[in-house]
C-alpha cells in the first residue's frame, strides 16, 4: 500500500510543482509517470534476488531505499533532482509488489492463499485512490507539496522498521540455509550444508534463467502475454485518470486539489 500510495499522491502536486519550477504541467506529471518507470523496471532485479537471497532482504532494502528517494524527492532543489528521486523510489518502491505474491505463496496453501491476494490486491488499488485527496489538502495547507514526498517517507520508513523487526523469512530453501548454519555452529560439523548454498552465483546464468526467463514467458507463452496486456490497459487507465482528474475538476470545475481528490473515492 505504501509502494502504491507513493505513486499517486504526487499528482496532486502536479501544478505546485509546475509553479515553483517554472514548467508546463506536461513536464511536471513526469514525477508520477518516472515512478511508474521504476515500477516497471523494479520487478526484474528484485523477483531474481528474491529467489536467490530469499523475500526478507529485498523487502527490507526495498522499503529502505523507496524511503530514502522519497526524502531526495521532498528535498530536491531543481526539478531534475526531484524526477530522478521519483524514478529510484518507484525502482525500489517496486520490490513489495513483486515478492509479496511470492511470500504469500510460502506462507499459504490453496485453500488461503485467493484471500491473501485479495487483501494484497486491494491495498495496491486503495493506495492510488487514497493518495490523491489526502495530497491534495497536503498542497492546499501551509505545509506545501514537498510534504507529500515526506508523508511517503514516513509511511516507508515505518513499513521498514515493521519489515526489520517483525518479519520473518518465509522462502524455505533459504530458511534451511539459516538452519544448516545454526547446526554447523552448534556440532561444529562444517559439512552441514543446504542445497541453495550450492549455488553459485554466476553472470551469465543469472542473466540466462533469472531476466531472460520472465521476457521468454512474457512473448512466447499466450495466457502470460494476455493478462499482461489487459493489466497494463487497466493500470494504465487507472494513472491516465491520476493525472486528468485534476485537470477536470480543478481546471474546469475550480474544486481545491484536496476536494478534486475526493473524486477518486
Amino acid at each position: 500500500m505504501v509502494s502504491a500510495f507513493g505513486s499517486s499522491i504526487f499528482s496532486a502536486a502536479t501544478r505546485a510543482v509546475a509553479a515553483e519550477f517554472h514548467v508546463g504541467t506536461t513536464v511536471a506529471l513526469l514525477g508520477v509517470s518516472f515512478y511508474v518507470l521504476g515500477f516497471a523496471f523494479g520487478p526484474s532485479l528484485w523477483a531474481p534476488l528474491s529467489e536467490l537471497k530469499g523475500r526478507r532482504l529485498p523487502l527490507i532494502i526495498g522499503m529502505f531505499g523507496l524511503s530514502i528517494f522519497s526524502v531526495a524527492a521532498a528535498t530536491g532543489k531543481d526539478l531534475q533532482t526531484v524526477l530522478i528521486s521519483r524514478f529510484f523510489a518507484g525502482f525500489f518502491g517496486a520490490c513489495p509488489l513483486a515478492v509479496v505474491a511470492a511470500t504469500f505463496s510460502d506462507m499459504f496453501d490453496n485453500r488461503t492463499r485467493g484471500i491473501a491476494i485479495t487483501l494484497f490486491s486491494m491495498a495496491v488499488f486503495t493506495g492510488p485512490l487514497l493518495a490523491p485527496f489526502i495530497g491534495g489538502f497536503i498542497v492546499d495547507s501551509h505545509l506545501g507539496w514537498r510534504w507529500t514526498s515526506y508523508l511517503v517517507a514516513i509511511m516507508g520508513f515505518f513499513a521498514f522498521s515493521l519489515d526489520l523487526l517483525f518479519f520473518e523469512e518465509t522462502y524455505p530453501p533459504q530458511i534451511l540455509v539459516a538452519k544448516a548454519a545454526e547446526l554447523r555452529r552448534r556440532t561444529l560439523n562444517w559439512g552441514i550444508h543446504a542445497k541453495q548454498e550450492e549455488i553459485e552465483i554466476d553472470f551469465r546464468e543469472l542473466v540466462t534463467k533469472n531476466f531472460s526467463r520472465p521476457m521468454r514467458l512474457l512473448f512466447t507463452e499466450p495466457i502470460v502475454t494476455l493478462l499482461s496486456i489487459y493489466m497494463s490497459f487497466i493500470y494504465g487507465l487507472l494513472y491516465l485518470f491520476l493525472t486528468a482528474y485534476p485537470f477536470v475538476f480543478q481546471g474546469i470545475h475550480h474544486f481545491s486539489a484536496g476536494v478534486s481528490g475526493l473524486t477518486f473515492l
